[in-house]
């Protein structure tokens, strides 16, 4: 039944991205008398690695700084001229729910991303910009609604222009085409990773491509495994392959706009990496955008960590392990 219920989220995903591009355009945003001079992104899990994703996704365009957390706190720069993006997809994420409340007490501008709950309230509260997205789903299957609402936030606020729209439709359309494809390359790779140790790589302005792919194994597949990116690791990681064994499976995520000197850096690590493990597995987008080519690699993600724990008889939908941490949180 999971099995099915994880099937059909997934399948779903291009009809989840048609459904988060209307909810976007019809949004009822206010504008701000404020100058934003920089972005802080807060939300945790699958409802914070969209925010990691469309920060990279909006590096070349936007004109501020935009910082991450992921934790209870926000750091002191924050303030008036702050752009805060408060993402929780059930709305009662403690750490988002304690960021959010350090936003209004610093007088940052704040704005929400949930399908209700607690954040929700707040909003309403006080009169805070939120764009509300359907509920009821575990939230790393939501990355549809909650990733692209946050373009839709940062535009209202002049951090960015709406040309990310033909990025989505361009999108929306390769997924909707290509969806039998891009399932059959990843049952494919998930029978390469299938008793392995998965280590994934990728050019540094698709971390959060990685991370995501990373979080699905996580949690779906019932796997560890860690993620790197290039250039960075061949400063540091390479040479921890000499530690490297064939238990190890590597999958390197490719663009072909990739800087020239990073794709020549990941040839040259393939030939090393092979002198310890034959399981290199290279997975090169599609699409015209790096938006195209984000959706492209984490739809292909989260096929292959569905049909990796077909293949190992776990469920993709349990995460009983996390219910416990929060059970045991909410009696202290």
């Amino acid at each position: 039944m999971h099995n099915e219920q994880m099937y059909t989220l997934i399948d779903g995903f291009a009809d989840q991205l048609k459904d988060a591009i209307s909810i976007g355009q019809n949004a009822e945003l206010k504008s701000s008398d404020k100058t934003i001079t920089s972005v802080v992104i807060t939300g945790l899990g699958g409802s914070g690695i969209g925010g990691k994703i469309v920060s990279q996704l909006v590096a070349n365009e936007a004109k501020v700084p935009f910082s991450l957390y992921n934790n209870y706190d926000l750091p002191a720069h924050v303030g008036p001229n702050t752009l805060v993006i408060a993402s929780s997809y059930s709305g009662n994420t403690e750490e988002t729910l304690g960021a959010l409340e350090d936003a209004l007490s610093k007088g940052a501008e704040v704005a929400c991303i949930t399908s209700g709950g607690r954040v929700l309230e707040i909003c309403k509260e006080h009169n805070l910009n939120h764009i509300v997205i359907p509920g009821g789903n575990p939230p790393r299957t939501m990355l549809a609604y909650s990733l692209t609402q946050q373009f839709y936030l940062l535009s209202n606020y002049g951090i960015i222009s709406n040309d990310f729209e033909t990025g989505l439709n361009a999108a929306l359309n390769r997924l909707s085409s290509e969806k039998d494809e891009i399932k059959s390359a990843a049952n494919e790779l998930a029978g390469k990773l299938l008793g392995k140790r998965v280590v994934i790589y990728s050019e540094a302005e698709y971390e959060g491509v990685g991370v995501r792919f990373r979080q699905q194994l996580n949690e779906n597949s019932k796997e560890l495994c860690w993620h790197h990116v290039f250039p960075e690791m061949n400063h540091n990681e390479l040479v921890g392959w000499g530690g490297g064994s064939d238990v190890i499976s590597v999958v390197l995520f490719r663009n072909k706009d990739d800087n020239d000197r990073t794709q020549v850096r990941m040839d040259l690590s393939k030939g090393i990496w092979n002198r310890h493990t034959p399981h290199i597995n290279e997975v090169w987008s599609k699409g015209d955008s790096m938006i195209e080519k984000s959706f492209y690699l984490i739809l292909l993600g989260d096929w292959v960590s569905y049909y990796l724990a077909e293949k190992k008889g776990v469920d993709p939908v349990e995460i009983e392990v996390i219910n416990f941490l929060k059970g045991e949180l909410s009696k202290i």
